[in-house]
């Protein structure tokens, strides 16, 4: 039996998310133009930015391949952007062993069935609320908010509070 997820955060380093239905609400606007359009929280963006000023790496994993995705996680700081991955898990055993992150020290949030078998790496599953029923089988801990509706900041908030990190990041913030 696995432990209560509670007892893993405080050896997480590396945060994993897909975009949409993680970031997003999973709904994708169209424009008459053709463009897609998308919606992402500025909070899961702030706590992106916290997690990155503490040392944690943050890595994006999503099969869409939507550049202006890519424009607004760079301008959080992110650098470990895969779009357009048809094969998840491979992307993530690749970025394991670039990095040398364990499963215990990874915390992946996917939402969807693309994302269960790159899930199934990580030492700590999470989703949002409103994931597949699939995924929320398979899931440590599903978040009490929505894609696109906070579910980011949800778990990067507790992971960085039980390592004493999201208090530090404040008063950093406020000298």
């Amino acid at each position: 039996m696995k432990p209560n997820y509670k007892e893993l955060l405080n050896a997480i380093t590396t945060f994993v998310f897909d975009v949409d239905g993680v970031f997003t609400d999973s709904s994708v606007l169209i424009t008459t133009s053709g463009e897609l359009l998308r919606k992402m929280s500025v909070r899961d963006g702030f706590a992106v930015k916290a997690a990155l000023s503490a040392g944690y790496r943050i890595c994006i994993i999503s099969g869409g391949t939507n550049e202006g995705v890519r424009q607004r996680l760079q301008a959080l700081g992110v650098t470990d952007i895969f779009l357009g991955a048809g094969h998840k898990e491979e992307v993530l055993r690749d970025y394991m062993e670039d990095y040398q992150v364990s499963r215990g020290e990874m915390l992946y949030m996917g939402d969807d069935i693309p994302d269960i078998p790159a899930m199934r790496y990580a030492g700590l599953v999470t989703c949002p609320q409103n994931a597949a029923p699939e995924v929320k089988a398979i899931s440590d801990y599903i978040s009490h908010l929505n894609g696109g509706e906070g579910c980011v900041r949800d778990i990067i908030q507790q992971v960085m509070r039980v390592q004493g990190k999201w208090e530090d990041f404040f008063s950093a913030a406020n000298d």
